[in-house]
């Protein structure tokens, strides 16, 4: 699975009419971004998602990251893959996730495995198409992680430290694909840094899930308290000038990420991230890769 070293993963296409939405994903594509990410999260379905953004474009991969499995029966989510592969080869990664508000009694794990079940079983009438159908699966602790590894492409992660994606890259070993979102903003100030990364990431610390995946990554109660410890918040939002911001983003790569997509925070709702994305493409380029540390 080819989609560069670095994408974009944005939630911003959300707050956008059509028009400007097919504008700056045309803008990226001639930018050099070679993929692109999009959540299900705020009203839009993520394969009439996706399927657009890949009308609007020529080259560029668009990655559910992710489709929620409660959002469809698989059948219906097997018919959307199989569209989009046939329509646009090598073009969409069908990326799936637990995803959405927690549900009692039911465990993650034995949910996606169950979906996956349901995704195999079904003998469709649709027409197959020549390219194969890829997919990834949202994944943070081992039992997940081993999932992605043994049934999946590999794997995506949100919201983790370097340290996790060395810890992934092992339990998935050297062939499965390791995708990675992360956080970046380009402030100087720690203040108003480290200010803007808390607004981000107080939804995040609100919710038990999210708290107990922190834990896993080694965080204790007291950095997840009070807006989050400097550590746990400079660990998840990569901020400073693109330099800086690079620097850290190789980190990933180093720890064995396959790939890193790149979270612009800071950006108002309804505004364009743009501006940073032309910033980030020209400071991601390989010619200003930076020397070993």
């Amino acid at each position: 699975m080819d989609l560069g070293t670095f994408g974009i993963y944005t939630f911003d296409f959300e707050h956008q009419p059509a028009a400007q939405v097919r504008e700056s994903v045309q803008e990226l594509e001639e930018l050099g971004w070679r993929a692109l990410w999009i959540p299900e999260l705020l009203g839009r379905d993520a394969f009439t998602h996706a399927g657009f953004l890949l009308a609007s474009t020529r080259r560029l991969s668009v990655v559910n990251g992710i489709a929620r499995i409660w959002s469809r029966e698989a059948r219906w989510t097997y018919g959307a893959a199989l569209l989009l592969a046939d329509a646009y080869p090598g073009r969409h990664v069908l990326g799936l996730g637990f995803g959405g508000d927690p549900r009692p009694g039911i465990k993650p794990l034995a949910a996606m495995a169950a979906y996956l079940d349901e995704l195999d079983a079904p003998q469709s009438p649709n027409p197959r198409p020549g390219a194969r159908l890829r997919r990834l699966l949202a994944a943070y602790g081992p039992k997940m992680l081993e999932l992605a590894r043994d049934r999946a492409d590999g794997a995506q992660t949100y919201h983790v430290n370097v340290a996790h994606t060395a810890q992934a890259r092992e339990i998935l070993g050297p062939d499965a694909f390791l995708a990675v979102e992360h956080a970046v903003l380009f402030e100087t100030d720690p203040d108003r840094a480290r200010a803007v990364a808390r607004a981000h990431l107080r939804g995040y610390l609100e919710t038990p899930y999210n708290i107990a995946k922190f834990r896993r990554l080694g965080y204790t109660d007291d950095d997840l308290s009070g807006g989050g410890s400097d550590r746990f918040v400079d660990d998840l939002v990569f901020w400073g000038d693109p330099d800086e911001v690079v620097r850290k983003l190789h980190g990933h790569v180093e720890a064995g990420a396959d790939h890193v997509a790149v979270q612009v925070i800071g950006v108002e709702p309804g505004a364009s991230a743009l501006p940073h994305w032309r910033v980030l493409a020209d400071a991601l380029s390989p010619s200003k890769r930076p020397a070993n540390r």
